[in-house]
């Protein structure tokens, strides 16, 4: 049976769930934000029709802890995923539950993300550091400003480009963006506006420029893959140099070339635009909140403050506590990846009250909808003790990356 992409009916009408029909206006340039303002006026869950298609939108706590349950419910490749499978097809990110590379290169990759292999990467990741902090600096003596969220781009990029696939997109030193980095954008925004299409209408110029950005992409990922191919790669210690060589335990097959080339397209999209979302957002907290900065600087100067150039190691960062939590906190009040689909397995009862039939997604979204009241304050407030003090664990952003790739 060959893969497949669940395509269920209009969710209809559910006892008790607004339906609201954004047809009109579309889902416009912020459709997280546009979400979360329909919940505040229709309630937590609600039905959003678009040119007829359906989608029930979760944001209250306890429906979406429900939704977690995987005994009940499956990652589900909803319409803006299968956009995105138009360039990255069966990488682990918008894999079709049921397509084979999806668990085979689950089992070969997890062993990147082990402990371990975040000490090996720890290198790189300071090298990079370096690289923002040098620009930083640059820009202070000229007495210029710096765009925060673009540097974390860049950061970012670097970092997974170097510890993945030991490639540099060498991004601080460009004035303007990678041109592979502008082509993936082109390619995520075409793919987020595809859902906004109004029936009827001639897309064919917008089309060709995707492929021709999807195209770019493709042949600059098969020529980084084709200089390392047939290579010994038994000292790589990236992710790329895992890929290549790695067997699955059950049956000592590997990835093949062109699935290769789809998880590097998925690293280099997911791997950096939400680690430089989740930065931009914690440092923009911190300058909002300067008796949380003090906390912060006074952590890092307790390690590093007598050094002038300090050379943080692996240990090093397991001590900055407070500044974790702020990251945890930065990530409760906005996750990167704000909203997330899955299915039910089997007809079953969303929190024992909503009727859910086999194969119908749906999302969660709302940032705000953390069960803050759990750890005493507002969806709103800030403070980054909070979880930790209480027992509170992993920030649901946290949570809900653990699932983007279950």
């Amino acid at each position: 049976m060959p893969p497949t992409a669940l395509h269920p009916e209009p969710a209809g009408t559910l006892p008790g769930v607004p339906v609201v029909d954004i047809t009109a206006t579309g889902p416009g340039h912020t459709p997280i934000q546009q979400v979360m303002e329909l919940m505040r006026a229709h309630g937590p869950v609600l039905v959003r029709r678009l040119h007829g298609r359906d989608v029930l939108m979760v944001g209250d706590a306890d429906l979406v802890a429900d939704l977690a349950d995987e005994e009940r419910f499956a990652k589900h490749i909803g319409p803006a995923l299968e956009n995105v499978r138009a360039f990255t097809a069966d990488g682990l990110f918008t894999a079709y539950n049921d397509e084979p590379n999806w668990a085979k290169a689950h089992d070969i990759l997890m062993p990147a993300f082990a402990l371990g292999s975040m000490k090996t990467y720890h290198p790189v990741m300071l090298k990079v550091a370096r690289r923002l902090i040098g620009s930083w600096d640059r820009a202070a003596r000229a007495g210029q400003p710096v765009n925060v969220p673009d540097d974390m781009t860049r950061m970012t990029l670097d970092t997974i480009g170097l510890a993945g696939f030991d490639y540099d997109f060498g991004s601080f030193e460009r004035a303007e963006p990678h041109p592979f980095v502008e082509s993936m954008v082109r390619c995520l925004e075409w793919a987020m506006t595809h859902l906004a299409r109004t029936p009827g209408k001639d897309y064919t110029e917008a089309d060709a420029a995707f492929r021709a950005d999807a195209d770019y992409l493709a042949g600059v990922v098969d020529d980084v893959i084709a200089a390392r191919t047939g290579t010994d790669q038994s000292g790589a210690e990236d992710l790329l140099g895992l890929m290549l060589t790695a067997r699955h335990p059950a049956d000592g097959t590997t990835l093949d070339t062109a699935n290769i080339r789809n998880q590097v397209i998925t690293f280099l999209i997911a791997g950096h635009e939400t680690t430089s979302g989740a930065m931009s957002f914690a440092l923009y907290y911190l300058a909002k909140h300067p008796s949380a900065l003090r906390l912060v600087q006074r952590e890092a100067d307790a390690l590093w403050g007598d050094t002038p150039d300090p050379e943080p190691t692996y240990e090093d960062i397991g001590r900055l506590t407070y500044t974790r939590q702020v990251l945890n906190e930065a990530l409760r009040l906005w996750p990167t990846a704000a909203a997330f689909s899955r299915h039910a397995r089997e007809d079953t009862l969303l929190g024992g009250r909503i009727p859910l039939r086999a194969g119908q997604g749906r999302h969660r979204a709302r940032p705000d909808a953390a069960p803050a009241a759990r750890v005493g304050r507002q969806p709103g407030a800030v403070r980054p003790g909070a979880l930790h003090a209480r027992g509170g664990g992993r920030p649901p952003g946290a949570r809900l990356q653990a699932l983007r790739y279950r």
